[in-house]
């Protein structure tokens, strides 16, 4: 497990008239499960990828594991994007070798059993369902028993069933690993179910305009009774908190 602390100032496109993110700054804590939620557009996955170290800006500092050299290397991270990004003319198998060391590889059977894809090995990505797909992408996450979880609204377009079985399935695997997760969504509803706090940002040029612990038992219930009660009171003392404003 580790700390992520995060301090943005004016990431921005092109000549700089197009500012996706404002200034802005939180931690995550060790094993901590942070949702971010907020309108279409303003910079989520801006933010994850410069957590990630695939987008910088002047001005930023991220650290990780207490780490002054912000060496991300030594930390773990695994990035699991919108879309699962596997290799067509690779095997499921072969897509998640790419993340291992050759001495690794005897772990995949056991990675693939565990997310429900025993015996589907040597299938490619287009014999597989879009479900299936995610099953890989969060198998091949796993596989470097990462400290650092990213999700980028990884279940945004599966089907009601399918996602609520990638959800408990991504709960479990973070409770064995004891993972520190920051997970982008647009949904509440699905923050609620999986999250210690929620982090909500502005529309573009975004910053965190308001966060929540949900401070509800686990194991939650997707839409259960206590849930909805808890959306229903944020959302009575911030109507307009989804559209990124809290007046």
């Amino acid at each position: 497990m580790i700390e992520l602390n995060v301090a943005i100032k004016n990431k921005h496109y092109g000549d700089g008239e197009n500012t996706v993110l404002a200034k802005m700054g939180f931690s995550v804590k060790k094993g901590e499960f942070v949702a971010i939620v907020g309108p279409s557009g303003c910079g989520k996955t801006t933010l994850l990828n410069m957590i990630s170290g695939l987008e910088s800006c002047s001005g930023q500092h991220i650290s990780y594991c207490n780490n002054p050299s912000n060496n991300i290397d030594k930390c773990q991270l695994g990035y699991i994007f919108q879309q699962p990004r596997l290799m067509p003319w690779l095997t499921v198998r072969e897509n998640i070798e790419l993340v291992l060391q050759p001495e690794e590889y005897h772990q995949v059977d056991d990675l693939l059993t565990q997310v429900g894809l025993a015996n589907k090995g040597e299938y490619f990505p287009r014999q597989l369902s879009g479900g299936m797909q995610r099953r890989v992408s969060i198998a091949r996450a796993f596989a470097i028993n990462p400290k650092l979880l990213l999700l980028d609204e990884p279940f945004n377009s599966l089907d009601a069933p399918t996602a609520t079985r990638l959800r408990q399935l991504l709960i479990e695997l973070c409770r064995q690993k004891g993972t520190t997760v920051v997970f982008v969504t647009h949904d509440l509803q699905e923050a609620i179910y999986l999250a210690d706090r929620i982090l909500f940002m502005s529309d573009s040029p975004s910053t965190i305009i308001h966060q929540s612990i949900v401070d509800l038992p686990k194991p939650r219930r997707e839409s259960g009774v206590a849930e909805l009660a808890w959306q229903a009171q944020l959302m009575a003392t911030y109507p307009h908190l989804l559209a990124g404003r809290i007046d």
